[in-house]
């Protein structure tokens, strides 16, 4: 588009030329734009949810001899999809804050309903 001559110049003048790997913005999007507000308010969401399934575990949970609280998949499956359908996303997204610990990669409703979620 830059080189096109039938676009507007002040319109092409205002993006930010390509970054390149290495560069502090690249793959981000410009400060101050919408995208970059709406990324932060579906990570705001997000962290709200993992902190909800966290509470979950810990009201449905059994304190263990370790002293952490831990609940099945399939227990706490019923209980929170009531709550919302993404409780496997929430779960991966726990797990990768250090937040919960289980055994697998993924976790299947009725295959996984007896591996143990730990709340670290």
């Amino acid at each position: 588009q830059r080189k096109n001559p039938f676009s507007s110049n002040d319109r092409l003048a205002s993006k930010p030329g390509h970054t390149h790997r290495g560069d502090p913005t690249y793959g981000r999007p410009p400060e101050g734009s919408r995208t970059e507000q709406r990324g932060k308010d579906a990570h705001s969401h997000v962290g709200k949810e993992v902190e909800e399934l966290c509470l979950i575990i810990r009201n449905t949970g059994q304190v263990g001899e370790d002293g952490h609280v831990s609940v099945t998949f399939g227990q706490l499956f019923e209980t929170y999809v009531t709550i919302s359908n993404k409780v496997v996303g929430i779960l991966l997204r726990a797990r990768k804050h250090g937040l919960v610990h289980f055994e697998g990669e993924m976790l299947w409703q009725g295959k996984d309903d007896d591996v143990v979620i730990t709340l670290l």
